[in-house]
This record gives structure tokens, C-alpha cells and sequence, in this order.
């Protein structure tokens, strides 16, 4: 059953938001601004292979499955990526103690290596950015942005079966 549209209009607070985290997600999305994160990193990955090599180094290792779910991706996006990374020497595939018919994907040194240096320039680049912040005002938008997103995943999650319907424009 498809979602009815909405009943209120967005309060100007959440569009404020949304209009900020669309510019935000635009200017560190731009082709530009990732080669030169690359070149000031020196390694040499698209963003999807960044993102993946991120994830995996943020977790334990996972299977394939647990990976695409947690990027919200179709499982073959994540199978593509990771036969790259692996060819290219950034991870590679590990029996699973648990369940030894299943893999789990982890990194290799290599790859441990190219994420180190990518959060390294990342971190520096977000400290000069916040440079003015107050240590209170830095933990506050810490917190807040960690619920965003748990807020934000969770509304997927439960949303995922249905496309959302917004009403008709006016004639």
C-alpha cells in the first residue's frame, strides 16, 4: 500500500536542513573535490570503492550481503566493487568461522593503508573547516549528526517496500 502524501507541509526548520545537507552532500560528491582528496591522499579509487573500502574498515568483516545492506545497495553494486578492490590487492576474502560456505570481506594491508590515509586528509580537512568551533559546539553537532543519520537509515529501513507518493502538481 502505497504512503499517502503528506498531510502538512514540511516545517521551514526541515527544509532549512534538507537544503543544507543537499549542499553539503553536493560539495564533497564533486568529481573535483574527490580527485583531490585522491591526489592529496595519494591513492588512486573511485568514490564508490572509497565508500565500500570506509564501511569495511568501520566494521568487522562482512559478507557481502551485510555489506550492500548496511550501504543500502543492491548486493550486485557490492559484488562489482569488491572483486575491483580485491583485484587491485584492498581486501580480500576470508572463510567465515561461523559459517564456513560463507565469506566475509575484509582489508588488506594495502587497503587499511589507503583508508588510514583518505580519513587522514578527510579529518584534517573537517578540523580546518570547524577550526572556530567551540569543543561543546563540536559534540553537539557530533551527536546530532550521528541521530540524522540512525533517524534517517531507521526511516528507510521502514519505508523500504513502499516509494513514497507525493501529490499531483496544480494544473
Amino acid at each position: 500500500m502505497p504512503t499517502p502524501p503528506l498531510a502538512d507541509a514540511p516545517a521551514p526548520e526541515v527544509i532549512e536542513i534538507e537544503r543544507a545537507l543537499t549542499r553539503a552532500a553536493y560539495l564533497t560528491g564533486r568529481a573535483r573535490q574527490h580527485e583531490r582528496l585522491m591526489a592529496s591522499a595519494g591513492v588512486s579509487l573511485d568514490r564508490a570503492a572509497v565508500t565500500v573500502l570506509r564501511q569495511i574498515a568501520d566494521s568487522k568483516p562482512l559478507r557481502p550481503g551485510e555489506l550492500a545492506d548496511r550501504l543500502v545497495v543492491e548486493a550486485s553494486h557490492v559484488t562489482r566493487q569488491v572483486q575491483q578492490l580485491q583485484k587491485a590487492g584492498y581486501v580480500t576474502r576470508a572463510v567465515d568461522r561461523d559459517d564456513r560456505r560463507a565469506q566475509r570481506i575484509e582489508l588488506t594491508p594495502t587497503g587499511r593503508y589507503a583508508v588510514d590515509r583518505i580519513q587522514e586528509v578527510c579529518r584534517r580537512g573537517m578540523q580546518m573547516s570547524l577550526a572556530d568551533w567551540s569543543p561543546e559546539e563540536l559534540q553537539d553537532l557530533a551527536a546530532l549528526v550521528h541521530r540524522l543519520v540512525d533517524d534517517f537509515l531507521a526511516h528507510v529501513e521502514s519505508t523500504a517496500a513502499e516509494a513514497p507518493v507525493l501529490a499531483a502538481p496544480p494544473a
